[in-house]
């Protein structure tokens, strides 16, 4: 047998016994918070951006006349919930071609694997997150010490700071702001209604996971660092609206109700974001100190 030959079928051989074992691996979830699966009525956004997410978990769809994205699922039990509301809006699961996430944890990509193998989308991460979704978040740095959370699931395209994810006539850029994962997130775009414009930024905000210092932190030992970036990247972003992976972080159930009209200036507040920004640095600024 040709050497080449041999040794592409014993790298298949190898690679399908190790995602058979991770698979198989017991998946624990630490904490399932009841407003992390609490129904919430989906709605448009802005322009072809609609909420399909929990009461909690932010989740978001982005329709396109070449089929639509969707970024976050949030857990596995919310995966019912999720394709509910897709398709309670009047589109359909199937129409999903690519798959997002802002970061590689439980509460975010529990139902990632499954949606993946039901659509045949292609999901994309943030290239520092990849080894963490395909070991099912056994190798993150902080929640790895459960072992297993969620299925795992294999990129079929990396991204990079900057990069651009493109599907019919709508392009997103993806911004690299690690910290609360080595490999989070944020998303930049723009969308369109019949009166205005609004660029649109998903933000994942680098909250704090870690109660030992950041020094102790072996095994992100650019942790710090990565903070204190992430936190004056997010200070320069120009956008109209901004919305998060946790809707209490920007106030969702303030700016709507369910049954309220098509309002997209209710999520129009600059201030909020700083607000935000401002507390996270605050926390960052003690934390070092440690």
């Amino acid at each position: 047998m040709n050497k080449n030959i041999f040794r592409s079928i014993a790298g298949i051989i190898i690679f399908t016994l190790f995602s058979s074992v991770i698979t198989a691996q017991k998946i624990t979830e630490p904490k399932l918070d009841s407003d992390w699966i609490k129904p919430y009525p989906p709605f448009r956004i802005a322009g072809n951006l609609y909420y399909v997410g929990t009461y909690e978990l932010g989740c978001y769809l982005i329709t396109t006349s070449k089929g639509n994205i969707l970024i976050n699922t949030g857990t596995a039990a919310s995966e019912a919930l999720i394709k509910k509301n897709i398709e309670t809006l009047g589109f359909r699961l199937r129409d999903i071609k690519i798959l997002l996430t802002s970061q590689a944890h439980y509460d975010h990509v529990g139902a990632m694997a499954n949606i993946k193998k039901e659509t045949g989308a292609k999901f994309m991460v943030d290239a520092a997150d990849a080894d963490v979704m395909q070991t099912g978040g056994k190798s993150d740095y902080e929640l790895g010490k459960y072992g297993v959370t969620f299925k795992p699931v294999k990129a079929g395209r990396l991204l990079y700071n900057g990069d651009t994810i493109s599907l019919g006539n709508m392009q997103l850029v993806m911004l690299h702001h690690p910290g609360h994962t080595k490999g989070s997130c944020s998303f930049l775009f723009t969308v369109y209604d019949s009166v205005a414009a609004y660029r649109v930024l998903i933000a994942n905000m680098p909250t704090i996971i870690v109660d030992k210092s950041f020094a102790d932190v072996t095994a992100y030992p650019n942790i710090s660092r990565d903070y204190a970036y992430t936190l004056q990247a997010m200070k320069n972003i120009q956008f109209d609206i901004w919305l998060c992976p946790h809707t209490s972080q920007f106030n969702l159930h303030e700016k709507h109700k369910p049954g309220d009209a098509y309002n997209p200036s209710a999520f129009i507040d600059q201030e909020g974001y700083n607000d935000e920004l401002n507390d996270l640095q605050k926390a960052y600024d003690e934390k070092i100190k440690q």
